[in-house]
């Protein structure tokens, strides 16, 4: 039982020598989904290797944009006028990071919203590691009807007070997170900890006539490398991926869930190594990405459904470097 193992550890069972030193959980709140979206405010709970509670930030950010969705966060553009840009606070924030893991419910979309000001500020953030509680909950085996944050709040006891607050949704991923550490930590539990890849060029293309999403000043974060509508893969698909053979050329690629490199890279990358990324999966395709093959997202239900083969993006990164030519030449070659 869950609660066995956390006394177990509380209790001086011996902690796995190779779990972090450090955690710094976040929240962030931003002016929506998107890549061009914003950071408007940002909490951060620092805890020791243990779990227990260190001390605690946050800070109100001017997006300078209009601030989204204001009737999720309560964040008006009035509030925010005289909030600071994320300049002014990227070294106090960075100095609650360094050298700590980034925990986060959904950590790919707060690491992500992190890296982008970051890149825009011309600097890096000094976190390279991350651990989604959403993972962890799954490696314990959590019996969680959902993944919200509040059903991990509720199964550990946590009241939340303003959700959608970035202070109290730090605060209450902190506690959850403590339980969980330990519950891990006394059934010796891998940590499915991800490594954070920092962006490290961004530009913001005018565009004529236009204002960006949300709308400010007329400029649009395109990212950190040119924007651009991707060719029909030339090859043929050759079929499913054999495991123990190389990839090869026209093959259908499909990608599912958090990902240490960003997800438009990792495709540009398939892509320049000749393969076809497909957003489905069908019984066309090849081979399936994945970090967390029991998930249940639709991609991995029609992967086991099809018996389309699986790897993780370590094993897909070694089978990238040696790509296979087509098996037949590419149309007009």
């Amino acid at each position: 039982m869950l609660e066995d193992r956390t006394t177990a550890v509380s209790a001086g069972v011996p902690w796995p020598a190779a779990y972090p030193q450090g955690y710094a959980v976040v929240d962030v709140e931003t002016t929506g989904l998107a890549r061009d979206d914003r950071i408007i405010s940002a909490a951060v709970y620092r805890l020791d290797g243990r779990g227990e509670v260190e001390d605690h930030w946050y800070t109100l950010v001017n997006p300078e944009r209009d601030p989204g969705p204001v009737w999720i966060h309560g964040l008006t553009s009035e509030v925010l006028e005289g909030a600071p840009l994320f300049p002014d606070i990227a070294e106090e924030f960075a100095a609650r990071l360094d050298g700590r893991v980034l925990v986060a419910h959904n950590a790919v979309f707060d690491w992500q919203m992190i890296a982008r000001e970051y890149a825009r500020a011309r600097t890096e953030p000094p976190v390279r590691q991350r651990l989604c509680t959403i993972a962890l909950s799954k490696e314990l085996g959590l019996p969680l009807p959902n993944h919200k944050l509040e059903t991990l709040a509720a199964h550990f006891g946590v009241v939340q007070r303003r959700a959608h607050h970035a202070l109290d949704d730090a605060r209450v991923l902190a506690e959850a997170f403590r339980p969980s550490l330990r519950a891990a930590a006394a059934g010796n539990v891998r940590l499915p900890l991800l490594e954070c890849r920092p962006l490290t060029e961004w530009t913001e293309t005018p565009r004529i006539g236009q204002q960006a999403s949300g709308g400010y000043g007329g400029y649009r974060a395109t990212g950190w490398r040119p924007s651009r509508k991707r060719p029909a893969c030339p090859y043929p698909n050759p079929g499913r991926y054999t495991d123990g053979e190389p990839l090869r050329q026209g093959m259908r690629v499909a990608f599912s869930g958090d990902t240490s490199t960003e997800r438009d890279l990792l495709e540009d990358r398939a892509v320049e190594a000749g393969l076809h990324v497909s957003t489905s999966i069908s019984r066309l395709t090849s081979l399936l990405v994945t970090n967390d093959p029991e998930s249940g997202t639709s991609k991995v239900v029609k992967a086991r459904q099809f018996g389309t083969p699986v790897v993780d993006e370590a094993a897909f990164g070694q089978l990238l470097r040696d790509v296979a030519p087509a098996s037949v030449p590419a149309a007009g070659k």
